[in-house]
């Protein structure tokens, strides 16, 4: 019998029916450690007390309005992303791809609003990730995601980013070069972290050529690695910030964060979206941020996230030929393995631990940020396992 659904997906055989904190439980009854969280999205767990109520409550009143008229929350959250970020605007919308398609639209229409029409090219990196949309695999640059569906949009330099330094980036930029557009710490490429030092540089290069400082948090902001947003360890202050997955705890939501100057340039009609900032997104969205933004969650996560990296170091020395390295910061860490990292994958997952495969042979660990350090240990035992049976493999 053939499927009613577009084949593609790679699904495992199974379906998981409730939860609590970092823990699944399966239709068949088994426990799993959910160590991907919906691939970063379920930022508060499951069954999070605080966001069901929220959400029933919010259940009883209109469940959509569109933008034609004033929707209850957007302005609060938006002001709460404000204040705890370098931007001044928010758009909202529904995923992490839409966050980015706005801000490649914000882009060139600023160019545009500042009399330099040619001026549209972004550079972007290698081994990143934006959306699957159009633009943003055009964005990317990746082989893997583009594959079948040029012509692709044109205006994007992707350059590699091993050994590079700021004299090397700037020799990128052009007088038509728009924006410099990046992940602080790129997820599907592989936990591969700008570090805080060349975000600076990238910042302050941006200034000087007055050109304009994107960042894609949408995998590594919204609280996972211990600060609202990555960037702001390096104490940089982008121009656009896109962010989506955890923001909204599981409920699709999305925003495109921008200071008032650049933004002034998207006039009436100029951007949109029938869902964007629902009624139930805009309810979910401030309680998840809510319990995000308090300095006691987000300094356990960076507590935690110590705790389980030094586990995973642990566990390199132990299984040194497996394990090449250990990487990340707070509750987004990767483990880059020498060979047949799919393997492990589903090693892992047989002994109850769900865990995501990146790019560039990395098994991506991002589980929700209310982890406890008890769930934490009991993935560490059975990562041990894991890589005790996997030898026969590597």
């Amino acid at each position: 019998m053939i499927s009613p659904l577009l084949q593609v997906y790679k699904r495992y055989d199974l379906e998981f029916v409730s939860g609590k904190n970092a823990t699944l439980k399966s239709r068949r009854g088994d426990k799993y450690i959910d160590l991907g969280a919906g691939i970063a999205v379920n930022s508060l767990g499951y069954s999070n007390k605080k966001l069901i109520k929220t959400l029933i409550k919010a259940a009883k009143k209109p469940w959509h309005i569109s933008n034609l008229y004033n929707i209850e929350g957007q302005n609060q959250l938006a002001e709460k992303l404000t204040k705890s970020s370098s931007c001044d605007q928010v758009f909202f919308c529904n995923s992490g791809a839409e966050a980015l398609e706005t801000a490649l639209k914000i882009i060139r229409k600023y160019s545009e609003s500042i009399k330099k029409p040619n001026r549209k090219e972004i550079i972007t990196f290698k081994d990143a990730f934006h959306g699957r949309t159009i633009g943003a695999i055009s964005a990317a640059g990746s082989i893997k995601y583009q594959k079948g569906y040029a012509p692709l949009l044109p205006g994007f330099r992707n350059i590699e980013t091993k050994d590079l330094t700021i004299e090397k980036l700037e020799k990128f930029i052009t007088k038509d070069t728009a924006a410099i557009f990046l992940e602080p710490i790129q997820g599907e490429g592989g936990i591969k972290q700008f570090s805080n030092k060349f975000l600076k540089e990238i910042a302050a290069l941006c200034k000087k050529k007055k050109i304009i400082f994107a960042v894609d948090e949408v995998q590594c902001g919204m609280g996972r690695t211990g600060k609202i947003f990555h960037h702001q360890f390096a104490g940089v202050k982008p121009d656009i910030i896109a962010v989506a997955k955890g923001i909204g705890g599981g409920f699709p939501l999305g925003a495109c964060l921008v200071k008032k100057e650049i933004g002034a340039a998207m006039t009436y009609g100029s951007h949109g979206g029938t869902y964007g900032g629902n009624p139930l997104a805009m309810a979910v969205g401030n309680e998840v941020f809510d319990q995000i933004s308090n300095e006691k969650f987000l300094k356990k996560v960076s507590e935690k996230g110590k705790y389980f990296k030094n586990k995973l170091t642990e566990l390199q020395k132990k299984h040194p030929k497996i394990i090449k390295e250990v990487r990340g910061q707070g509750l987004m860490l990767g483990l880059k393995i020498n060979r047949n990292y799919f393997k492990l994958v589903d090693i892992f997952r047989e002994n109850k631990a769900l865990t995501i495969p990146a790019s560039n042979d990395v098994i991506r660990i991002i589980p929700p940020l209310v982890i406890s350090k008890k769930e934490i240990d009991l993935a560490v035992r059975i990562f041990d396992k894991s890589l005790l049976e996997f030898k026969d493999y590597a």
